[in-house]
């Protein structure tokens, strides 16, 4: 029996007032930032479904009310943590990071099992919302195994600045940025929320208030001694220049990484800014920028659900929406009056990079990195004004930190399609590769997604390959944090598209720790793993490699229960296997291939049906011929 209207329409308001008043909350400004905005991206992706249940006519079933009053319990919950994390002083909010990081956990873990229990395709509601439901939820899964929310830099940091009498000025700037005390003004606000935490707890601090009032002091000389001349209201100028909102991925389209104006749907449900992805196909390519898959057709949906989240969000952050002919057209803006680049601070800090003061370069680099993370126009300018050269020569400093900044300031330029021919031309690749061997972990993460960037040119995969940078992606992506396992794992995928590295994959030993990953599915690398596998599997060598490492138990088990994408890679392993290795074959019937298989040529991807269909005529053959020999 359904529930009643009444109840129907109190519930939903009150998911949708609630996702409204979480979508609503300030930008967070501490070391949860991360974790905070992210919580919040994936709770707002959540509104369009109770949107469209509000304005339905449709009744909803007991047991559908009471999925939702439990989501809306997990939400208010969410509200909580998210307001209480904001707030206070954020020193002590740092010394009880891991409480906060086990909180996050539990509400992440609150939120994905009730989007577990709910029926979606019992609901009325449009294709396009299902979709992102669905996606949404995979998004809470993968948080949910994901170690997001620990922040070891910062623990560490926190231990350190406690412990030394005089701690390194870089970890006091880590710990200064991370916390957002960045000027004097920052610090009085500490100090004065301190006060109030003390009289609110009743004197019952104890050691920890000895901690964060020694640390405060300690930030409070290095906020001076880099600033001593500097009055409030310049550091209120200086903190403010750094606060422009993040752009959350999911508005970013794929191929430019920009803001999304006008994002369309491709067949393989891909979301895409729709010039950008049109010049994909003028320039006669078939296939998905993203996944590599064949497009069954050249169709381009509009993302309406995906356009007026973004309109949402620029709203909510003061931000003019995309104007027309927008991120996939490059902009000549450094003779333009209408630029927002500043041609002058940036010859500036060109001059500091060619200067031999190890402390200016490293400050001029980080300032280009932030620049170019920021806008379209900015990565012209700056490309313009000859930045890429002297960046490249950066690439080889002896200071880790600047080492840092040049190679993520060459990945944010390298957005930009003509400043990756830049970039190469400048030399660049060699240098990356031995960041990427040899640097500190953000560096050789950066290092990765840079030549992830870069190996979007055929041209430049094969020198990439040829650089050495093969076994260096490999070795991050088996013991990189994983963020930096992912930037690996897009490289190599990226670079194997060109045949002969996927030769110098194999060979340097890709397809154990690939193996590895399907079997460990807690460790959230399984959809890479299949997407290089199946790359991988259409070579000789990558055949042989693969079927020696004992994969076909595990190919059948995600043929039998994983995500479609997933088993249609695996099917594509599993066929380029057996179809030429009779023992293959039949030591994937005898672990229930044929059954699974079955299955996905009924319910699969168009392509996953046909990789099914094609294993089950082996099938049917070798039964055939068993038949023969035994009569």
């Amino acid at each position: 029996m359904g529930g009643s209207e009444s109840s129907k329409g109190v519930v939903l308001g009150r998911l949708v007032e609630c996702i409204k008043d979480i979508s609503g909350l300030l930008e967070c400004q501490n070391f949860c930032r991360r974790v905070y905005g992210n919580l919040i991206r994936r709770v707002k992706l959540l509104s369009p479904l109770f949107e469209e249940l509000k304005d339905s006519d449709e009744s909803l079933s007991d047991e559908q009310l009471e999925s939702f009053e439990s989501l809306l319990v997990a939400l208010d919950l969410a509200k909580t943590l998210l307001k209480a994390v904001n707030q206070g002083s954020k020193l002590y909010q740092a010394l009880r990071m891991n409480d906060t990081a086990d909180k996050f956990q539990k509400v992440t873990e609150k939120i994905e099992a009730v989007l577990s229990e709910i029926l979606y395709y019992k609901l009325e509601i449009s294709e396009e919302v299902r979709e992102q439901i669905e996606l949404v939820h995979s998004q809470f899964k993968r948080a949910k195994a994901q170690t997001e929310f620990a922040d070891i830099q910062l623990d560490m940091d926190m231990a350190m600045a406690q412990k030394e009498k005089d701690p390194d000025p870089a970890l006091l700037k880590r710990l200064s940025e991370k916390l957002h005390l960045r000027t004097i003004n920052d610090l009085r606000k500490e100090s004065s929320e301190l006060h109030e935490l003390l009289i609110t707890s009743g004197g019952e601090l104890g050691d920890s208030f000895e901690m964060i009032t020694s640390l405060l002091s300690k930030l409070r000389d290095y906020v001076l001694k880099e600033n001593p001349k500097v009055d409030t209201s310049e550091c209120d100028k200086l903190t403010v220049k750094h606060r422009s909102p993040v752009i959350p991925d999911d508005f970013r389209c794929p191929i430019s990484l920009e803001l999304m104006k006008d994002p369309v749907i491709v067949s393989t449900g891909q979301t895409y800014e729709r010039s950008c992805i049109q010049k994909w196909l003028d320039a006669g390519h078939k296939t998905c920028p993203k996944t590599q898959q064949t497009l069954v057709h050249t169709a381009l949906t509009p993302n309406y659900v995906l356009k007026s989240l973004i309109a949402l969000w620029c709203e909510s952050n003061g931000i003019e929406l995309p104007k027309k002919q927008g991120s996939c057209r490059t902009k000549k803006c450094c003779g333009s009056s209408n630029s927002d680049c500043d041609r002058t601070a940036i010859s500036a800090l060109l001059d500091k990079l060619a200067s031999n003061n190890i402390e200016q370069q490293r400050a001029a680099a980080g300032e280009l990195r932030l620049l170019a993370k920021r806008n379209a126009d900015n990565r012209v300018c700056i490309a313009e004004a000859g930045a890429i050269p002297p960046l490249v020569d950066l690439l080889s400093s002896s200071d880790p930190r600047t080492q840092e900044h040049a190679v993520t300031a060459l990945l944010n330029l390298s957005i930009n399609e003509s400043n990756k021919g830049t970039i190469v031309n400048a030399g660049a690749i060699p240098d990356i590769v031995d960041v990427l061997k040899s640097g500190s972990m953000e560096a050789r993460e950066n290092a990765a997604a840079t030549l992830f960037s870069l190996s979007v040119l055929d041209e430049n995969r094969v020198q990439i390959g040829a650089a050495g940078a093969i076994p260096a992606l490999i070795k991050l992506l088996c013991e990189g944090t994983p963020r930096g396992k992912k930037d690996a794992a897009t490289a190599i995928f990226n670079l194997s598209i060109y045949q002969g590295n996927k030769a110098r994959a194999v060979k340097a030993g890709i397809v154990g720790p690939l193996i590895q990953f399907l079997k460990d599915a807690g460790g959230g690398m399984v959809d890479e793993a299949l997407a290089i596998l199946a790359i991988l599997a259409s070579h000789h060598e990558g055949r042989v490699a693969i079927g020696q490492a004992g994969p076909i138990p595990i190919l059948v088990e995600v043929i039998r229960t994983g995500s479609p994408r997933n088993r249609e890679n695996a099917a594509t392993v599993l066929w380029s296997l057996c179809s030429g290795d009779p023992l293959l074959l039949k030591l994937a019937k005898e672990h229930g291939a044929e059954a699974a298989l079955q299955e996905l040529s009924e319910n699969g991807t168009d392509r996953a049906k046909r990789k099914a269909g094609s294993i089950l005529e082996l099938l049917q053959r070798m039964k055939g011929d068993d038949n023969l020999r035994n009569s």
